[in-house]
């Protein structure tokens, strides 16, 4: 595992962590890859009864992947689709999870960064953080495994506002959106994750995880066949999935061809 996904324990609750903090926690291939192996290795742990997700620091939960690793690890669709394995992983490591999932968000949850979010069952952030998924401003689109959390979450209809406009929103409004559970002042938000996870962890660990699977099965659907998966990732052999992140790099609006 990455230096840059660390586990912290305290009795029945873990913390994973998110250490980048010099990036503001954006997640590099490694760290997507890692994440879910330590979801997956906490789950199948017994003595947890309770998960808590952060970023370093205080300024960023996560704004999402690490746009500078596009150029080399995501510039075309056959790197995606070996790049989307990573993420894969991590949400079926996290929607597997038998155990409770708080996320601790501190500042911006954008992106991959509200996927992960999403992903957890309780999500408390403070009063200034800020949300979105703006990646219509690099010709992207969110492939069904990233969308499914978000619609869940929030609804075809407030899902397909957030990924159109492309807005970056405040807690307020993340709240309205049925994005986050609750919302504090910001230097209240650890203590109150903290004071969450432990009225999880002094609940019966077997009926958190019963709950959890049972809530999984009311919202299952039928599969997406392999033909849509493969959909998703024909945006990264377009001309404006170029344009985008070679602009984003570049600190300037992208000037979209529609090819």
């Amino acid at each position: 595992m990455s230096e840059q996904i660390r586990i912290e324990r305290d009795g029945p609750i873990a913390t994973i962590v998110l250490d980048r903090a010099d990036k503001a926690n954006a997640m590099t291939r490694a760290m997507w890859r890692d994440l879910g192996a330590a979801a997956t290795a906490l789950s199948a742990d017994d003595a947890v009864r309770c998960i808590v997700i952060r970023g370093a620091g205080d300024k960023a939960f996560c704004p999402g992947a690490d746009i500078g690793e596009f150029a080399s690890e995501r510039s075309n669709k056959a790197q995606a689709i070996e790049y989307a394995h990573a993420i894969r992983a991590t949400i079926d490591g996290l929607q597997q999870c038998r155990h409770p999932l708080v996320a601790q968000i501190q500042g911006v949850c954008i992106g991959g960064g509200l996927l992960i979010a999403s992903l957890c069952d309780l999500r408390i952030c403070g009063e200034s953080s800020r949300f979105g998924v703006p990646v219509k401003n690099l010709g992207l689109v969110e492939a069904y495994d990233e969308l499914a959390p978000l619609v869940r979450l929030a609804g075809p209809a407030v899902t397909l506002e957030i990924l159109l406009e492309g807005r970056i929103f405040g807690a307020a409004e993340a709240r309205d959106k049925g994005l986050v559970t609750r919302v504090v002042a910001d230097a209240q938000v650890p203590a109150e994750a903290s004071a969450a996870a432990a009225r999880i962890a002094d609940g019966a660990p077997q009926a958190a995880r019963w709950h959890k699977k049972f809530v999984r099965r009311l919202c299952e659907s039928p599969p997406v066949s392999q033909a849509e998966h493969d959909e998703c990732f024909d945006c990264f052999d377009t001309e404006d999935f170029r344009i985008g992140y070679q602009a984003f790099l570049a600190k300037r609006k992208p000037e979209f061809s529609g090819r």
